[in-house]
């Protein structure tokens, strides 16, 4: 496969997705994603939805947990086979939309907003069937994700920053009209500017209760951060999880 085919996640962003100066890769915001996300599977086992460099499943392995994943770009795969224990990790590739495995889970997962990278309703709606059908009765599936900024848009403006630094400026490019938003990524470490672009369908918490229901899950649990923060008016994200009915 080339690295056309593994889309936005190609080896060049996949060799840099790990950056241990990220804060979704500090060790401390680990230990509490995964602490729930064990709570969650139950000591049953878990896929991850787009597990790509396992930067949460190898550590959820470390507590016990049997994680499988599937993961659409062969690219972040390769940077999970190179780490200790990845190569032991059962990794189908495909869709998460789409892709569909023999086992049955106590809990499927989907973290780090990329229930966004699906960028059509239809999409998303198909990765939570797909989801409902991977679960064990009485299963759950968890997803993390953001919360649209629309409120910090000035009048008239699309754009809304969420990095600069003297390495990185990153933006958000919002449009309105089809619930989409195109994450601007620009580095400032080289010779010359790097810019990387990657495209979202924003999505509030009723739709994704909405998109649950039809696949026949109900909510259980919705919080504000991993570290069991409530969820509130003032959240920027939210860790929601759904249930199969026994």
């Amino acid at each position: 496969m080339s690295t056309h085919d593994d889309g936005y996640f190609d080896e060049h962003v996949a060799a840099g997705y790990d950056d241990p100066n990220a804060p979704e890769n500090d060790p401390a915001l680990i230990e509490s994603t995964t602490a729930l996300l064990a709570e969650h599977a139950r000591a049953g086992s878990a896929l991850e939805f787009a597990i790509g460099t396992g930067r949460v499943a190898l550590p959820l392995i470390d507590r016990g947990v049997e994680v499988h994943g599937i993961e659409l770009s062969r690219a972040m795969v390769a940077q999970l086979r190179a780490k200790p224990g990845g190569a032991e990790v059962p990794v189908t590739i495909g869709d998460m939309a789409s892709t569909r495995l023999a086992e049955r889970f106590s809990l499927v997962y989907l973290v780090f907003n990329t229930i966004m990278n699906l960028t059509t309703q239809a999409a998303q709606v198909a990765a939570f069937a797909n989801a409902a059908a991977h679960l064990e009765q009485g299963g759950r599936f968890l997803v993390e994700t953001m919360l649209p900024q629309l409120q910090r848009l000035p009048a008239g403006e699309t754009l809304v920053p969420f990095h600069v630094s003297e390495t990185k400026v990153g933006f958000d490019e919002y449009d309105l009209v089809n619930q989409g938003l195109v994450s601007h990524h620009i580095f400032l470490d080289g010779d010359a500017p790097r810019r990387f672009s990657l495209p979202f369908r924003y999505v509030f918490p009723a739709e994704l209760d909405l998109m649950a229901q039809l696949a026949g899950m109900r909510l259980v649990e919705r919080l504000g951060d991993w570290d069991r923060s409530p969820f509130t008016a003032e959240s920027e994200k939210h860790i929601s999880v759904w249930e199969k009915p026994a």
